[in-house]
């Protein structure tokens, strides 16, 4: 029966109704429609989820070999290929600020067989372009949090700053003098110095480096008064006595530095940055597809001999959050970093 002859069968019913009754068919046609196209183009997917996994996984990391997103990736690989059964491989697909390979991924099929392995700058590089190549929220299906390493800020060994008040009181006194060096303008150490500057009122000096390396390098021959990075990148000249840790910036102090208060010790209410790793799939990628290697995921992560060498090496903890869990995280620092990036005018440094 067709909206006109089911109108005209109810001519003894008044106007209004007769009106509402016809919408209501059209909307239940629409909305059925809808629902059997959608069933068509997922059709070949939800078939996948019944035989997932099957043929070769593929873990894109947006980075090149040998940093940390590449060797956490590798660390849990084998187990990953061990539990699921097939063969897992890793692919470094660096470029334009860790966005060439995001974007690779987001036009993959959701069909469970291309993942993507990354960091923070996940989200933070979007928020510094105009025009980014995918949606972070629109275009993703979050999977796990493996783990994350909180930002820690350092003093050269012989300088004068044995903690943070130490450091407010002199940058107050002498503004724009004290210098402080990062991985980069607009990576995640320089959002949280800022940030950090904001908190405590210091007017503090940026110096960006290419890359952590060069930076690390600077900070111990005393070039530069301070500099912010992770626990993973900064460990290993902390542990040698070669850089003072004076504040770090997680929830509670790292195992690694138990003597290192907290910004919120410090008090700093609500004040954390990691510098953090997580998988993410293809949107529309199936629910029971994403919790399966999310399961699995975890359960690598898990084992004793695989989680120690993630602390050992990364000097990280390992949250393993759900993917409910990491999208609640995605709308924090999609906040918290976006605030920063618009009041502070950054730009990208690409």
């Amino acid at each position: 029966m067709t909206a006109r002859s089911y109108s005209r069968s109810l001519g003894s019913v008044g106007r209004n109704e007769v009106e509402n009754l016809v919408s209501l068919f059209l909307e239940v046609h629409m909305l059925t429609r809808r629902s059997i196209l959608a069933a068509g183009v997922l059709a070949p997917f939800t078939a996948k989820a019944q035989t997932w996994p099957s043929g070769i996984i593929k873990i894109v990391t947006p980075f090149a070999a040998g940093g940390p997103s590449d060797g956490i990736a590798r660390i849990i690989q084998p187990g990953l290929q061990q539990r699921l059964g097939v063969t897992v491989i890793i692919e470094n697909k660096p470029g334009a600020s860790a966005t060439l390979g995001a974007a690779a991924v987001a036009k993959s099929p959701p069909d469970g067989n291309t993942w993507l392995f990354t960091s923070d700058t996940f989200v933070v590089s979007p928020l510094l372009m105009t025009n980014p190549p995918f949606d972070v929220k629109r275009d993703f299906e979050p999977v796990t949090l493996v783990g994350r390493a909180p930002e820690v800020l350092c003093a050269h060994h012989a300088g004068p700053y044995r903690s943070l008040g130490d450091l407010i009181a002199d940058a107050n006194a002498k503004p724009e003098t004290i210098s402080y060096g990062t991985s980069g303008t607009g990576g995640i150490a320089h959002l949280t110095t800022v940030l950090l500057s904001q908190r405590t009122g210091m007017r503090l000096v940026h110096v960006p480096y290419r890359g952590m390396g060069p930076a690390v390098n600077d900070a111990v021959a005393g070039h530069v008064d301070l500099i912010m990075g992770s626990t993973s990148a900064l460990g290993q000249q902390i542990e040698a006595g070669k850089l003072r840790p004076l504040v770090q910036c997680g929830a509670k102090r790292a195992a690694s530095l138990p003597d290192v208060p907290t910004m919120i010790e410090s008090g700093y209410a609500g004040f954390e940055a990691y510098v953090w790793f997580g998988m993410f799939a293809p949107a529309r990628t199936l629910a029971a597809v994403v919790d399966r290697f999310y399961r699995d995921i975890a359960a690598v992560a898990r084992e004793d001999a695989t989680a120690r060498q993630l602390v050992r090496a990364y000097q990280m903890d390992l949250p393993l959050f759900t993917p409910t869990e990491l999208r609640a995280l995605l709308d924090e620092q999609i906040r918290l970093w976006g605030a920063v990036i618009r009041d502070n005018n950054i730009k990208a440094d690409m």
